[in-house]
This record gives C-alpha cells, sequence and structure tokens, in this order.
C-alpha cells in the first residue's frame, strides 16, 4: 500500500543519542545537514539512506529518511471473517444429539476414535497420574 502524501518528498530525521536538551532534528535534505555538521561525511551517509535504505547508525547519532505524510491515512478496511459459525437450533426435546453423536463416531475411523477416547480419559487425570488398565480387554486393532 502506498503511503499517502506527496510523492517522493522526504526529510531526514536526526536523533542525537547524547543529548537530552534537543534529541531529535529534521532536516529538509542531507546536504543540509552535512554542511551544519561539517564531521559527517555526506558521502557515507548518502551511500547509507539510499543503497539499502538503512538508516546510518553510530556511538552518537542515528539518521533516517522519512516521507512526508501531507494527508490523513485511510482507514483500514473491515476484516471479514471468514470462518462461518456452525449452529443448528432445535428444541431441546427435538435434538436428538445422543443418535446425532453416535452416528458420527461411527464414520470415524477406529484409530481416530480411540485416540479421542484417550484424550479424553486423559483430561481426567491427574498431573503423572495413568490411567487404570485393569478393566480393559486388549485386542488387535486392524486399520
Amino acid at each position: 500500500m502506498e503511503m499517502p502524501g506527496i510523492q517522493g518528498k522526504r526529510v531526514i530525521v536526526v536523533f542525537w543519542k547524547n543529548s537530552t536538551e534537543n534529541p531529535f532534528e529534521v532536516f529538509s535534505n542531507l546536504k543540509n545537514f552535512c554542511l551544519s555538521y561539517p564531521k559527517f561525511s555526506y558521502n557515507t551517509i548518502s551511500n547509507y539512506l539510499s543503497k539499502a535504505k538503512v538508516a546510518y547508525e553510530n556511538q552518537e547519532i542515528r539518521i533516517e529518511r522519512k516521507n512526508i505524510i501531507s494527508k490523513p491515512k485511510p482507514a483500514p478496511e473491515p476484516r471479514i471473517r471468514k470462518i462461518v459459525p456452525v449452529l443448528r437450533r432445535v428444541m431441546l426435546k427435538d435434538a436428538y444429539d445422543e443418535q446425532n453423536d453416535l452416528e458420527y463416531w461411527l464414520g470415524r475411523p477406529v484409530k481416530e476414535r480411540a485416540a479421542a477416547v484417550t484424550y479424553i480419559i486423559s483430561q481426567s487425570l491427574a498431573k503423572g497420574q495413568r490411567m487404570d488398565k485393569t478393566k480393559l480387554i486388549k485386542k488387535r486393532m486392524y486399520a
């Protein structure tokens, strides 16, 4: 998305790390900054800011180019919900949930049913507690 504002108009934002009095300065271009502070090399800073669009930074200063925004940003588009809630409204006496549940689980593979039962049992166990398997009849499952 393109930023609203004047096309191509940018400023130089200078953050002085050691200055508490005036930590930020804004210049209309890099040349004006370098003329104001001759100890900084125009070519070095220009290479940083133009090629990789990376801020120039050292121990005392951070320099960035920022776009001028002259118009308000457009309102974000509302997010469209992609997951549709599944809903079934019936009278409680007419629900027949037991029959619907039985039909659903009988239609699932044996391994999935066994995994669901194991998961439900594991939720009722305390941490470190093991399932009592004395009442189980072991049968070989074929899938």
